[in-house]
């Protein structure tokens, strides 16, 4: 048991009020509005489960996703997570941003990985796909943040054509990652 919520308290063999009881004598946390964890589970990032608990196609992208890949010096000021247009964005003051991408290309370069400390999944955007998002969305997250990955990545070994590949696909992407290829080489 990753998560509990009072819907699920039953699950847990407890009542809702039972579950409250619960958190108040220390057994399990409230690592958010509605979402309790048990005491003694291995440390994880709460923001993370929060994201996978409330959508199950929650996404880490952009700023977020290249700091898994580390692929950047920058932190995260909240976990940056897609889903897809159209979705409702889940309530929670957490230090979540929801972003809404294209259901058409939302699944492009889309994988699952277990959250750090749990056995909970939750999607995550290949290295290519945050570099290229990084670019389509440099108005909203810097200009800075793409061209920093995009170097990294490729003193790694990267091959360009693998973001052109991405690249085409997504809107606003191909013109300025070309620049910036073109500008390294």
């Amino acid at each position: 048991m990753e998560t509990v919520t009072p819907g699920q308290a039953a699950d847990a063999g407890l009542s809702r009020s039972g579950l409250y009881r619960a958190a108040t004598a220390g057994r399990f946390e409230r690592i958010a509005r509605g979402l309790y964890r048990p005491a003694d589970a291995a440390p994880a990032d709460w923001d993370w489960i929060e994201a996978a608990s409330r959508r199950r196609d929650a996404t880490v992208c952009l700023t977020s996703g290249l700091a898994y890949y580390d692929l950047t010096d920058a932190i995260p000021r909240t976990l940056d997570i897609a889903i897809p247009r159209g979705s409702r964005v889940p309530a929670g003051d957490s230090a979540i941003s929801w972003h809404l991408f294209d259901r058409a290309t939302f699944s492009i370069g889309r994988d699952a990985i277990d959250i750090p400390g749990t056995s909970m999944p939750i999607g995550i955007y290949s290295a290519e796909r945050c570099i290229v998002d990084a670019f389509r969305l440099r108005g909203e997250v810097g200009y800075e943040l793409g061209r920093d990955a995009i170097r990294e990545w490729l003193r790694r070994g990267g091959k360009p054509g693998q973001l052109m590949e991405i690249a085409t696909a997504l809107p606003r992407a191909k013109e300025p990652l070309l620049r910036m290829l073109e500008a390294l080489e």
